[in-house]
């Protein structure tokens, strides 16, 4: 977790920030549960990585301490920790949309009830949390939510669950005519923020823009829209402050146009890089960027950009994620241990650790760590 040197008055970003019941429900979706994998001779983790970034793979990792009644559901969605280096975990399971758990993978707390729908299953509703980042405002941290679905809003609760606002569709009309058009669809995805205090919402599933908020909650400018020439987006998954060179920029994972964008803090386009797969979100530490790529594999660039490892990346275990309509989502006994689904979203610890969360069914969190 980095900390700036900003004054009190302005937010400090921060991204560093199965009990009996999930057994019953993996088993009775068919899926055995697979925890703490070894190589085939039994000898040590799977590992990943090459050179000096290789790492052994925890997978499952906090799964074996939900409790009663909590489960991931379709998906694990967003990783973020707090100061205290407790992890938040989005999904699409049950109950509420987040679970929290400590530093060693025990779980916490589930938090935001809010972002919810009501859903023909047992129990009722189904959690629809997305993209999720945290920042300390003050002496006080936040969390900052999106939940994937057009019923539901952007949201900034407290970290004990406490609703602090809420932006919909609507919301968002009244500060940006773009939503006059009622073609253009609403369906959040992520947020990040401004070393300024300001932040970006992002509309990636729906209109394909981010809308800009300064610190004062008011709106700025919209950034993006459909398309693949520079400065647009086709899913603009997530986005993150990236000031490596300390000067900081914008940069969106620009997904289905597989690629990653820059922006200055004005909102003018300053370069496209090509080469991923199709990136989801952005992490930074240090001179590292960190891209989880939703086609089976996760990658690390140095301080220019430069790639310097793909962690996971087999071809022909891609093809067998990406076929028959991406099945193996499904199909947990055919995971394989040091191999990635579906990354959908990745962050650092404070001890350069890795913690990557997939877009799979039943919910699978990998701690990464460096050997």
């Amino acid at each position: 977790m980095r900390k700036r040197p900003l004054n009190s008055n302005h937010p400090i970003p921060r991204r560093r920030f199965l009990k009996t019941s999930t057994s019953a429900f993996l088993a009775s979706a068919g899926f055995p549960l697979i925890l703490d994998a070894t190589d085939k001779a039994g000898s040590r983790r799977a590992r990943v990585g090459s050179g000096e970034y290789v790492y052994e793979c925890y997978h499952d990792w906090g799964m074996k301490s939900l409790p009663a009644g909590h489960h991931y559901g379709g998906a694990s969605h967003g990783v973020a920790f707090d100061a205290n280096g407790l992890l938040y975990v989005t999904h699409h399971g049950s109950p509420d949309s987040i679970f929290v758990f400590d530093p060693k993978g025990k779980f916490v707390k589930s938090l935001a009830p809010h972002q919810r729908t009501i859903e023909k299953e047992p129990g009722g509703t189904l959690g629809r949390g997305h993209g999720i980042d945290i920042r300390k405002e003050g002496d006080q941290e936040f969390i900052y939510l999106a939940p994937n679905h057009a019923s539901l809003y952007f949201s900034k609760i407290t970290l004990d669950g406490e609703l602090v606002w809420h932006r919909d569709r609507n919301a968002i009309k009244t500060d940006c005519e773009l939503f006059g058009n009622p073609k253009l669809r609403f369906r959040p995805t992520n947020t990040s923020f401004r070393p300024d205090g300001g932040y970006y919402l992002g509309d990636g599933y729906g209109s394909h823009y981010l809308f800009e908020y300064d610190m004062h909650d008011k709106f700025v400018r919209a950034i993006g829209g459909r398309g693949t020439d520079k400065g647009q987006f086709q899913t603009p998954h997530g986005q993150w402050l990236d000031d490596r060179d300390g000067t900081p920029k914008l940069v969106v994972a620009d997904r289905a146009n597989k690629r990653l964008q820059w922006f200055d803090m004005n909102g003018t386009h300053l370069r496209t890089q090509t080469g991923f797969l199709f990136p989801a979100d952005i992490d930074t530490q240090g001179d590292l960027m960190l891209i989880p790529d939703l086609h089976a594999r996760v990658t690390l660039l140095d301080k220019n950009n430069n790639v310097i490892v793909h962690l996971g990346d087999d071809e022909a275990w891609r093809a067998q994620v990406l076929s028959n309509n991406f099945a193996l989502r499904k199909q947990r006994p055919k995971w394989r241990p040091g191999r990635f689904v579906h990354p959908h979203d990745a962050c650092f610890d404070q001890q350069g650790n890795i913690f990557v969360a997939e877009w799979v069914v039943s919910g699978r969190l990998t701690k990464l760590v460096r050997v």
